[in-house]
C-alpha cells in the first residue's frame, strides 16, 4: 500500500442527494437528421423542401414533451470503491518522458542518437560545432575504448587547433528539445559533464545560455578546466537573467590538443521534490493533482516490442523491449534504446524513478514486464527457453529491487540509489495486447507459477488482449478464468458512441472470475463531449467496482509539437502544460 494511504476501501456510497427523485423535461425531441447534400446529390425542388419542412414541423408540433426520472435511493450503497480504483498509465509516447516529463534539458546528452531510432537522426542531432575569435577545430562522435561505460558507447571528440585570438575557442552548440532550452529569470539551472584531455596543463572550458540567434546572453557563463586524461565529472550552477524557451546551451573549449565530452547535462534547480534527475515540476504536479491509486508503467508498446536480448556484446541490438536492469544505476551508465515510436529513449527516466514518482504522488506502483511474445503489430513469440528463464528471473530480481532488504543484492543496489526503504510492491504485469493469445498464455503461466512461488502476495496481472472483443480477447479471458488469475488487463479506444451506449458493459461479467483492471480506455477524440462520454462510462466502472478493481485513461502526456497517438490527458509544450479536453486553454504552469 502507498505511504499515505488507508489500507482499506472507501465503501461509499454511489451518490449524496438532496432530493430523492430528479425530474428532467426535454422541450424538444430529437428528430433524425437527413443525410447531408454532397456534389453527387440531386437537386431537390423547392416544392418538395417545402413538403418536407411542412412535415418535419407537424412531426415537431405532435411530437410529445417527455419526463424523464432518476430515481435514488440514498439509503442503499453500491460495491465499495478501493483507494486505488482510479490511476494513471505513464508511457514514453509523444515525447512524454525525454523532453516531457524528465526534466533534462539538453537533448541526446550522450550522442547516442542513431538512424536506428529514427531515420533522420545522427549522433550529432541537436548539436552545431562552433567557434569564437577565429578558432578552428573538429567535432566528431566516437565509439572507442575511449567511452565513458560500456552501455554508454559513444562521445564527443573535439580536436583544437589552438588557432585564433587571445580567449578562441572551439565547441558545440546544443538547441534543446523543441524549441529550444528552457530557463525562467533568475532560477538556477544545474550543469554537468564527464571529460577527458590530452592536453597535461587542462583544457579550458566555457559553458554558456544563449538565444537561438546567438546574440543574446541569458546567463553569466560557467567556467572549467578539465584535467587529466581519465573521464571525471564536472558541475556548476547558471543563473538566468531572462526568460526564454528557445535557450542554446553551449561548450566551447580552449587551447590545443583533444577534449572528449559526454553526459553533457542541464536540470532546473527547481523539480518535483527537489529531487536530483528529476521531473518537470509542472507535469508531475498535474499528475499528482490527479490523486492517482496507481501508477502503471513503463508501456504500452515499449514493453512487447523489439527484440528481447539485452544491450549486450556483441550485438549491440538496439530495438529492444524495455527491460527494468538497463534502467538503473547511475544514468551515465545505463543503456540508450529505440523507442517504439520513433525516436530515441535514454532512460535517463528508469524503474527507480518510477518506483520513486509513484511513491512521491501516494500511488501503488504497477510495473509491466515483456512476456516475449511481440505486440503492437509485430506479433512475433520468441521461443528461447534459456531467455524466457532469463526473463522470468529478471522479474524475480525486479521484486528483490522494490521490496528486498538492505542486504540482499537487489535491495541493496536500491538503497545504494538513495532508497533504502521498499517501494512495497503489491501487483505486477506480464506483457501488453498480445494478438497471440496461447502462446502469450504460455509464457505468462511461467512467469507466473515463479513469481507466486517466490512471493504469493503479489498479484500477477494477465491482459485480454488489444481490444473489448474479438476471437482475442474471448480467447485470453477463457484462458485466464480457466488458470484463476486475479486480474485481467483490458484496453480500448473506442468513440464517444460506443462508451455511451456500452454503460452496463461489466454489468453481466462474473462476479466469480478475474477481476478487471481496464489499464488504457479513451474515446476518440479531444473534445469536451469526449470527456463527458468518459465520465458517464465511469458511472459504470463504479458500479461495477466489485470487479472492475483499476482503471487508467491513455495516453498520459503529449508534447504539442511531437504526437504519435491522440487523444491525451495532459499537453505540453516547452512553456506551459494543460490539461483534456481544453486544448488550447493553456493555463500558466
Amino acid at each position: 500500500m502507498a505511504p499515505g494511504r488507508s489500507p482499506g476501501p472507501r465503501g461509499r456510497s454511489r451518490f449524496t442527494p438532496t432530493l430523492s427523485t430528479l425530474s428532467v423535461l426535454l422541450a424538444a425531441p430529437l428528430l433524425p437528421l437527413p443525410p447531408p447534400a454532397t456534389a453527387s446529390s440531386p437537386p431537390v425542388s423547392e416544392a418538395a423542401a417545402a413538403a418536407a419542412a411542412a412535415t418535419s414541423a407537424t412531426a415537431t408540433a405532435a411530437a410529445p414533451a417527455v419526463d424523464y426520472s432518476l430515481t435514488v435511493d440514498p439509503a442503499r450503497t453500491g460495491p465499495t470503491i478501493d483507494d486505488t480504483m482510479y490511476g494513471v498509465f505513464f508511457e514514453d509516447i509523444n515525447h512524454a518522458a525525454d523532453g516531457g516529463l524528465y526534466a533534462e534539458l539538453v537533448r541526446n546528452r550522450s550522442f547516442e542518437f542513431d538512424a536506428a531510432d529514427n531515420r533522420s537522426y545522427t549522433p550529432l542531432t541537436a548539436w552545431t560545432p562552433t567557434a569564437t575569435g577565429s578558432a578552428t577545430g573538429s567535432a566528431e562522435v566516437v565509439d572507442d575504448d575511449g567511452r565513458l561505460a560500456e552501455r554508454n558507447r559513444r562521445h564527443l571528440r573535439l580536436r583544437l587547433d589552438g588557432q585564433g585570438s587571445a580567449g578562441a575557442g572551439f565547441g558545440v552548440v546544443n538547441s534543446g528539445h523543441a524549441s529550444g532550452i528552457t530557463v525562467r529569470e533568475g532560477e538556477k539551472y544545474d550543469f554537468s559533464l564527464w571529460a577527458r584531455t590530452d592536453r597535461s596543463p587542462g583544457t579550458p572550458l566555457t559553458v554558456g545560455l544563449r538565444d537561438a540567434a546567438g546574440e543574446t546572453a541569458l546567463a553569466d557563463p560557467l567556467r572549467i578546466t578539465v584535467r587529466g586524461d581519465r573521464w571525471t565529472k564536472y558541475t556548476g550552477t547558471l543563473t538566468a537573467r531572462t526568460t526564454s524557451t528557445a535557450g542554446r546551451l553551449t561548450v566551447i573549449a580552449g587551447g590545443a590538443g583533444t577534449v572528449r565530452l559526454d553526459m553533457v547535462s542541464l536540470f532546473p534547480r527547481e523539480t518535483f521534490r527537489g529531487r536530483p534527475n528529476g521531473l518537470r515540476k509542472d507535469l508531475a504536479e498535474k499528475i499528482a493533482a490527479l490523486k492517482p491509486g496507481f501508477l502503471r508503467f513503463p508501456g504500452g508498446c515499449l514493453v512487447n516490442t523489439g527484440s528481447h536480448e539485452a544491450y549486450e556484446a556483441p550485438n549491440w541490438e538496439r530495438r529492444r523491449s524495455y527491460q527494468w536492469k538497463e534502467t538503473i544505476g547511475p544514468v551515465e551508465q545505463r543503456a540508450t534504446n529505440a523507442n517504439f515510436w520513433g525516436y530515441n529513449q535514454s532512460y535517463g527516466l528508469g524503474y527507480f524513478e518510477y518506483f520513486q514518482f509513484a511513491e512521491d504522488i501516494g500511488a501503488m506502483p504497477l510495473p509491466v514486464v515483456p512476456a516475449l511474445v511481440t505486440g503492437c503489430g509485430q506479433n512475433r513469440a520468441t521461443d528461447d527457453p534459456e531467455l524466457l528463464r532469463r526473463h522470468i528471473q529478471d522479474t524475480l530480481d525486479l521484486i528483490e529491487f522494490a521490496n528486498g532488504p538492505v542486504t540482499s543484492t537487489w535491495g541493496a543496489k536500491r538503497a545504494a540509489m538513495g532508497h533504502p526503504k521498499p517501494f512495497g510492491l503489491t501487483h505486477l504485469a506480464v506483457g501488453n495486447e498480445e494478438n497471440l493469445p496461447d502462446a502469450y498464455f504460455e509464457r505468462f503461466t511461467a512467469f507466473r507459477k515463479a513469481v507466486e512461488a517466490a512471493h504469493p502476495a503479489i498479484t500477477v496481472v494477465g491482459n485480454s488482449g488489444p481490444d473489448d472483443a474479438g476471437q482475442t480477447f474471448d480467447r485470453l479471458w477463457e484462458l485466464n478464468r480457466a488458470a484463476g488469475v486475479r486480474l485481467v488487463d483490458e484496453h480500448y479506444y473506442n468513440s464517444p458512441q460506443w462508451f455511451l451506449e456500452n454503460n452496463r458493459r461489466y454489468d453481466s461479467y462474473d462476479r466469480r472470475g478475474p477481476k478487471v483492471f481496464l489499464g488504457e480506455y479513451a474515446s476518440l477524440d479531444n473534445r469536451f463531449s469526449n470527456a463527458l462520454a468518459e465520465a458517464a462510462y465511469m458511472t459504470g466502472l463504479e458500479r461495477n467496482a466489485d470487479v472492475v478493481k483499476l482503471a487508467s485513461y491513455a495516453p498520459l502526456l503529449a508534447r504539442t509539437d511531437s504526437v504519435q497517438w491522440r487523444p491525451d490527458m495532459i499537453w505540453f509544450d516547452n512553456r506551459t502544460s494543460w490539461g483534456r479536453p481544453a486544448t488550447r486553454r493553456r493555463s500558466s504552469s
